[in-house]
């Protein structure tokens, strides 16, 4: 099923399963439906999880040798397209062979990167999800119509496009935002309950720190930022909304002045938001994105353990940021 994370139906459980796929949300669902498949059967089962990075092929025949009593367990391998030689063909040969009560979930990116990799796997049987990014907006839309079915609710189909526009892209904010309209709704979310809810917290969001970044609100974003923090919001989450502002000013600075309803499709987004991008990156010149690329990559880094306090490296990074703009 294209743009989302599909698996295909067992009786039991595949000893092999193979994730594909960028959009980091669905790659933890489904190593989490793994998980969550083998402990039906074996409650007490145990996960490990490595990095191919930091894997050596005696590691991983450590990870996959059965225990002294054969209890279950779940060995994942993150970032498989990252493996070397050595460590692809230890992967290809032992997952043949696996010991009783041990399953193998491999995490993939996708893409030319050792895609030998994942095709062999394919090719030997593994159960393969896909987990695609979803970049163009009725992907995201069809995303929070299941979130609300997988909440137990129902959502008027005018109100799917309003709470995109409230909250973003991210999966991760998304998904948190319809949990817990359907939760205050009672299961039927409208327009008026998506407005009504996001009047109080857009101030918070990731996502409102980078509006003010992008329009150069130096004094608005770090308010807007240390609210989000104080309030609870993740600073990876932060981190993502910043990414995903400085990403659409690069696309569609480079898109040029087009009608937004023509650019819309070639740049996976919604027009509002390519209008929106339009205006916003006149005051961005090109030397100016390009630097803020780097600060959000380095922060991306930096959230995800780089930096001891991730909270003062979202600060530094808007401060860098709103510096970017206005030398631009």
């Amino acid at each position: 099923m294209s743009g989302a994370c599909a698996t295909m139906a067992a009786v039991a459980v595949p000893t092999v399963h193979l994730v594909i796929g960028e959009e980091e949300l669905l790659v933890e669902r489904a190593i989490a439906d793994v998980l969550a498949r083998v402990r039906a059967d074996e409650p007490e089962a145990e996960v490990r999880r490595h990095r191919a990075t930091e894997l050596s092929p005696v590691d991983l025949a450590d990870a996959l040798s059965p225990s002294l009593f054969a209890e279950g367990r779940v060995v994942v391998v993150q970032a498989a397209h990252e493996a070397g030689k050595e460590l692809t063909a230890a992967l290809l040969e032992q997952s043949r062979d696996l010991a009783d009560g041990i399953v193998l979930a491999v995490t993939h990116a996708g893409g030319a990167r050792n895609k030998a990799l994942a095709d062999a796997l394919r090719a030997a049987g593994a159960e393969v999800v896909r987990c695609d990014r979803l970049t163009r907006f009725e992907e995201r839309a069809d995303f929070v119509r299941a979130e609300v079915r997988r909440a137990g609710g129902t959502i008027a189909p005018a109100a799917v496009g309003v709470l995109i526009e409230a909250v973003g892209s991210d999966l991760r904010e998304l998904a948190a935002a319809t949990g817990q309209l359907v939760s205050d709704t009672g299961g039927t979310v409208d327009e008026k309950a998506v407005r009504r809810y996001h009047r109080g917290r857009a101030e918070s969001t990731g996502f409102a720190v980078a509006d003010k970044v992008v329009a150069g609100d130096r004094a608005g974003a770090l308010e807007a930022l240390r609210w989000a923090l104080l309030l609870g919001v993740p600073p990876v989450l932060v981190a993502d909304a910043l990414a995903d502002a400085v990403r659409t000013l690069a696309k569609v600075g480079s898109a040029g002045r087009g009608d937004p309803n023509r650019l819309a499709g070639a740049l996976g987004m919604p027009p509002w938001k390519v209008r929106r991008a339009q205006q916003q990156v006149r005051s961005w010149r090109p030397e100016a994105v390009a630097a803020a690329v780097a600060v959000t990559a380095q922060l991306n880094a930096d959230v995800k353990g780089v930096a001891a306090d991730a909270g003062y490296a979202c600060e530094r990074a808007v401060l860098q940021l709103c510096a970017a703009r206005g030398r631009g």
